[in-house]
């Protein structure tokens, strides 16, 4: 399995009108258990974005 960092580096990407997308790597989704269409929580941190299980 290929070892993640927290120097990730992700593009930002333009899917509409209003939405952007960020890819999250897999090692990272499968570490957090988490699964495809998941509801998550996005909360604005200052200049960052902290996204968490939305439970």
């Amino acid at each position: 399995m290929k070892k993640y960092t927290s120097d990730n580096i992700r593009k930002l990407t333009r899917t509409g009108r209003v939405s952007y997308t960020v890819v999250i790597p897999k090692e990272m989704v499968k570490k957090l258990k988490w699964q495809e269409r998941q509801k998550l929580q996005l909360k604005l941190r200052g200049k960052s974005v902290v996204v968490k299980d939305a439970k």
